[in-house]
């Protein structure tokens, strides 16, 4: 009975590094919300709530490497750095809370498919790394909304500067991608 739980002990590390391409990082990036908490209790009409899907992203983005821009075409990576989940879900969750806190609307996962959503967000992150060329990190979202029949989209972006070192973009990413989900809840809110 020893042998399960002891081999079982010596594969995680070796689950692990082959997550991580060959080293498990000593710390993960996730994003987290500038914006203040507010209360969690809310009531609204379901036409007043808000879903927030999944945004789309291009393969370069949608792993848990942080993509850096070097020239047109060609992608490298920040050393050392990585993120805890596909810079998709972290900025799904980042925007869901952020329409929750800066708006005070209802926002409802999307597989909640019996509820009707009044506003269903849905959009592209474009970018979500470092450009080398500028020295900053760039998120740019091109959103969409849907109210009812009326369909609207708007592109947000929000830099931040960083070096190229993982000490200096994780900040920046976390930074510049409130700014944009901050700027996406003001739309949906205005």
């Amino acid at each position: 009975m020893r042998l399960l739980p002891l081999a079982a002990a010596l594969a995680l590390p070796l689950t692990l590094s082959a997550c991580f391409g060959g080293k498990t990082p000593s710390s993960l990036l996730t994003l987290t919300p500038a914006t203040p908490s507010a209360t969690f209790e809310r009531t609204a009409a379901a036409s007043e709530a808000v879903s927030i899907e999944l945004p789309i992203a291009s393969r370069d983005i949608r792993q848990v490497r942080v993509p850096v821009l070097e020239t047109a075409g060609q992608v490298t990576y920040v050393k050392d750095l990585q993120y805890i989940e596909t810079p998709d879900r972290l900025f799904q969750q980042l925007l869901s809370e952020t329409v929750k806190r800066v708006t005070g609307r209802v926002v409802i996962d999307p597989r909640q498919a019996g509820i009707d959503p009044g506003t269903r967000v849905s959009g592209v992150l474009q970018r979500f790394g470092v450009d080398s060329a500028t020295g900053q990190v760039i998120v740019t979202y091109d959103a969409t909304a849907t109210r009812g029949a009326t369909v609207q989209s708007r592109r947000f972006t929000a830099t931040a500067p960083a070096d190229g070192t993982a000490a200096s973009v994780g900040p920046a990413i976390n930074v510049a991608a409130n700014d944009v989900a901050n700027q996406v809840a003001r739309w949906i809110g205005g």
